[in-house]
């Protein structure tokens, strides 16, 4: 990641600064603060592409399969309070399991 240039900094004076030396300063600290967030994106994007396009290749299926879903639970209502209580229950053995597994050991 790129270090982010302090150069630009208002003046420390003990007498009062003028109006438009600190619009100045501010502005000059505002350019530099947006051509960091340019830089940082830029970083962020050559980063994260792997993912995307790893994402792109697993999201249609993934869609595919969210209607089948959506659709059997659309025609049985029923089956989505059966599947979520099968879910919490598996869950909650999870957890006391691995509570377990940390007090045994």
């Amino acid at each position: 990641m790129t270090q982010i240039d302090k150069s630009v900094k208002l003046p420390n004076r003990p007498e009062r600064i003028s109006r438009a030396e600190r619009k100045a300063a501010l502005l000059a600290q505002l350019e530099q603060q947006r051509v960091d967030i340019l830089v940082c994106s830029e970083y962020l994007q050559r980063s994260a592409s792997p993912l995307d396009q790893s994402w792109r290749s697993i999201k249609l299926p993934l869609y595919a399969a969210g209607g089948l879903l959506a659709y059997k639970f659309v025609r049985r209502p029923g089956g989505i309070m059966a599947a979520g209580r099968k879910g919490l229950a598996g869950y909650m053995l999870f957890r006391k399991l691995k509570l377990l597994a940390k007090i045994a050991s």
